[in-house]
């Protein structure tokens, strides 16, 4: 090859690497849209805790193992800097890789599939418009058989098929709005809205499809517009993964969009759905004495915030006809007596009240808690036996 053919062969791949770099500024309008869309799509999954933003390293569990955020920042080597608009988009709608490799569903793009070309582009202006960080990605800690990376094609070819979201003209704006950002930006259906739900960090994310469970379709829009913003709306709080959710995208939305959700959300057909575990009877014989182990402990631990009669106080939420309660899967209950928690600080809740944990109770002491809270004051929760209590590590 000549000096002067390999000179232009080395120009031509220097621009072709270059390409995504060379592009113009993106408007600040259209920069400013796309971090608005981040937020409400939760791209800081692919910010670790005291990491820098979207420079990724976030752990991600699953059933399958751990997966490990990639950085998303323009970083040339390390980040998608080398990545073009058209990349981009081939990764949030078809979920392939700049480089055509299939990309593991832990990115919800079976969900962003739906998300318009335009809106897509702004997420990618905006991203393109941070400061680079150079931050090696971090391997998938995954067991067989999703650590065969080669199966993920497999995987799409039988479960996953890009679309793109069509308004319902029978319906109204505010609806199809809702439709759109729930159904992809806000990828709900990821990690709920179907029944049985879903486990999600060992939380149960109950069904969108049930009012007994998480459905909106018993509440006024303005109530679920206002727990999607503030995760926290009268007596309901958003608790565990979900407070997360909305500390960290939710909480952003407009008021327009948070109506739009809700509205959507109002809406959804409303069922019953089958419980996602089978609990282990408590022996009838056995009851009466695990009520009063539970009671005793009520009265000791819970009954001055809750009350006497599980009625709440400004300080806790209702336990008496709380649906969260007596769910049919009881692990949200029993994380929160056993680890606490706190709804998410927002402009709507900013001083939020918290549940201090009680890990020091035994299984058997946490089981009998549980019991009488879910059977007490009209609840007609299932009693649950030690040996459904779930121990995490």
């Amino acid at each position: 090859m000549s000096m002067r053919m390999s000179y232009l062969l080395t120009l031509v791949l220097a621009g072709a690497l270059s390409s995504a770099a060379a592009q113009p500024a993106a408007a600040p309008e259209q920069v400013a849209r796309g971090e608005y869309l981040a937020r409400i799509g939760n791209c800081g999954c692919h910010t670790a805790p005291g990491g820098a933003d979207f420079a990724g390293g976030r752990a991600i569990d699953s059933l399958f193992g751990t997966f490990y955020a990639p950085n998303i920042t323009a970083d040339a080597d390390t980040g998608i800097g080398r990545w073009s608009a058209d990349d981009f988009w081939q990764a949030m709608h078809n979920g392939k890789r700049a480089d055509g490799s299939a990309m593991y569903p832990a990115c919800p793009y079976p969900n962003y599939t739906h998300v318009h070309r335009e809106d897509i582009d702004a997420i990618y202006a905006y991203l393109r418009s941070l400061p680079p960080v150079q931050q090696q990605n971090r391997a998938h800690e995954l067991s067989f058989p999703a650590s065969a990376r080669p199966l993920v094609s497999l995987w799409q070819w039988l479960f996953f098929k890009p679309g793109s979201f069509q308004d319902d003209p029978s319906q109204t704006p505010a609806w199809n709005r809702g439709a759109y950002l729930v159904q992809g930006l806000g990828h709900c259906s990821a990690g709920d809205g179907s029944a049985p739900g879903a486990r999600i960090r060992n939380w149960y994310a109950p069904s969108l499809y049930s009012s007994a469970e998480a459905g909106l379709q018993a509440w006024p829009v303005e109530k679920g517009a206002a727990l999607l913003r503030h995760g926290k709306a009268e007596e309901a709080s958003a608790m565990g993964p979900m407070a997360d959710v909305v500390f960290q995208s939710l909480q952003y939305l407009t008021e327009a969009d948070a109506m739009a959700m809700a509205t959507y959300l109002h809406a959804l057909p409303d069922h019953d759905t089958e419980p996602a575990v089978r609990l282990l009877p408590v022996r009838q014989a056995d009851l009466p004495a695990v009520m009063q182990r539970g009671q005793k402990i009520y009265e000791e631990h819970c009954q001055d915030c809750h009350g006497r009669d599980g009625e709440g106080s400004l300080a806790a939420p209702a336990l008496a006809g709380n649906r969260a309660v007596v769910l049919a899967d009881p692990t949200n209950l029993l994380n929160v007596i056993r680890d606490g928690g706190y709804p998410p600080s927002t402009g709507g809740n900013p001083r939020p009240y918290g549940m201090p944990p009680f890990g020091f109770l035994n299984d058997v002491e946490l089981a009998a808690l549980a019991t009488y809270i879910r059977t007490s004051w009209g609840n007609a929760g299932t009693p649950v036996s030690s040996a459904n209590v779930t121990r995490k590590d």
